[in-house]
């Protein structure tokens, strides 16, 4: 049966991953006053990526089957993200906030090329491009 070229897998994590991420800074910045929240990022891709074996499953929900290695909590982990705290406890700080999100949008814009220039190879290899 066919199967994914890895490449492909990955840019797909990838795309996944600034998805995520961006969740978080957008909670992060939902919360910039709410007392005593402190910020969360995730892990970067290439800690996570590298973490697993991407040929394995991945269980990415309560209700799916698990692979070997269970969930894939390297990449679903939030990290509290130290640094100066306001004097009501928040450690949101909305500048860092908007310069992850210009990183997370780089990031899945390097994932939709990286996707889309492997679909134009795989379609010039068979005569279609």
């Amino acid at each position: 049966m066919f199967q994914q070229p890895q490449i492909m897998q990955m840019a797909q994590a990838m795309a996944s991953h600034a998805a995520q991420r961006q969740n978080a800074v957008a909670q992060n910045i939902a919360n910039a006053d709410t007392p005593g929240y402190s910020a969360r990022d995730l892990a970067p891709f290439a800690e996570t990526y590298a973490a697993g074996d991407p040929m394995d499953l991945r269980q990415t929900r309560a209700g799916h089957v698990a692979g070997e290695r269970g969930t894939d909590s390297a990449a679903l982990t939030l990290r509290t993200v130290t640094g100066d705290r306001s004097p009501n406890g928040n450690s949101v700080s909305l500048e860092t906030e908007m310069v992850k999100s210009v990183e997370v949008k780089r990031q899945h814009d390097l994932a939709l090329t990286i996707y889309k220039t492997s679909l134009g190879v795989l379609r010039t290899s068979l005569g279609r491009g």
